[in-house]
């Protein structure tokens, strides 16, 4: 065991790319890489994070309970896989607040577990037991065909569209179909339901996609896996012009740095179709536009000391900075409810995104 502790490191290679996770011999460590800094976005169509790491040594006195999280939480997902069974995060945390009292006193502290065991057994969560909770849904021209059941026509779901499963094993056995031309990701769910409502993907052959806010990972991965399937359909975000909107888009493109190796799983080449600043200039009355809150400034902060950030979107997270303003995809509604409709026609017909 002494050994075992000399020579044990947590890492998660935050590389990512279109194929497999990079084995040991070909990762490479410097005084420079030892934490994750910074990352890179390539001219190709697959995101890179970033080619840092983040260490943690097992060995020094204060990482004592760090390593027995990592043994009681890869415990209890023997346990999970041995049963057969599946439990979401909020689940195991209570499994483990039961199990291990003194350990486990917080969610953060099992989410930070699993990912050091995801780094140390170079695995996805999923293999592990561990599934994601999703509040997605997905609507339009897209075909879904679960194993062994019927097909689906995501057109004719209503304006709730079809709910997107946090089973991500049935996700990536799903088969697809479809003869759309964009994929539009909608912030809010409100706003998704108004544009599966007014039929948008039979006046622009779209599939509609939300994860109604913050992007949960089952979101993430079907996104992902559409556009693996149907690598020529461009990805087009409709977000609120605020720095909330923006960091939700991001997550989308660039993933999420606390994935680590999963992460490459749930990252994709979106684009920015609105709301942004020439459509406020344009579009949206004064009277419209409401305070940025502090949480806005702070998230706004943040972006602009992104190494990855384009500099066309720190130049709309400024301009929001600026103004002190933000704008709601429902802004647009003073111009009758039918507008929206019009508003995205117009701007993917003039290939007018970011």
């Amino acid at each position: 065991m002494g050994e075992f502790c000399r020579s044990t490191i947590f890492f998660s290679d935050q590389h990512l790319c279109y194929a497999d996770i990079l084995p040991p011999s070909q990762i490479s460590r410097n005084s420079s890489n030892s934490r994750v800094s910074r990352g890179l976005l390539t001219g190709d169509s697959w995101i890179f994070l970033s080619s840092s790491f983040y260490t943690r040594s097992l060995t020094r006195e204060n990482s004592a309970k760090s390593f027995i999280r990592v043994w009681k939480v890869m415990e209890m997902c023997y346990q999970i896989l041995v049963q057969e069974k599946r439990v979401t995060q909020r689940e195991l945390y209570y499994m483990l607040l039961c199990d291990s009292p003194d350990y486990f006193t917080s969610q953060l502290q099992v989410n930070r577990t699993i990912q050091d065991l995801v780094a140390l057994l170079r695995c996805s969560r999923y293999s592990l037991g561990i599934m994601a909770s999703s509040r997605g849904a997905i609507a339009g021209r897209l075909l879904l065909q679960e194993p062994d059941k019927e097909v689906v026509d995501c057109s004719t779901c209503g304006s709730s569209g079809y709910a997107i499963s946090g089973d991500l094993e049935l996700l990536e056995n799903l088969t697809m179909e479809t003869d759309a031309r964009y994929i539009i990701m909608v912030e809010k769910h409100a706003i998704f339901q108004r544009l599966a409502e007014d039929g948008v993907f039979n006046q622009i052959p779209c599939i509609l996609i939300t994860a109604k806010g913050f992007p949960d990972i089952a979101t993430r991965f079907l996104l992902h896996r559409m556009c693996q399937t149907f690598p020529n359909l461009p990805v087009l975000g409709l977000v609120d012009w605020n720095p909330a909107g923006l960091a939700i888009l991001c997550t989308f493109k660039f993933g999420s740095i606390g994935m680590g190796l999963e992460a490459y799983r749930y990252a994709c080449n979106i684009k920015w179709l609105g709301l942004r600043k020439d459509d406020i200039n344009q579009l949206i009355p004064e009277e419209c536009l409401v305070p940025l809150k502090p949480r806005d400034l702070q998230i706004a902060k943040s972006l602009m000391s992104s190494e990855i950030l384009q500099d066309s979107y720190k130049e709309e997270v400024a301009a929001m900075v600026q103004s002190g303003r933000r704008a709601e995809i429902e802004a647009l509604y003073c111009h009758g409810y039918d507008y929206l409709v019009k508003f995205l026609a117009t701007k993917i017909v003039q290939a007018n995104y970011l």
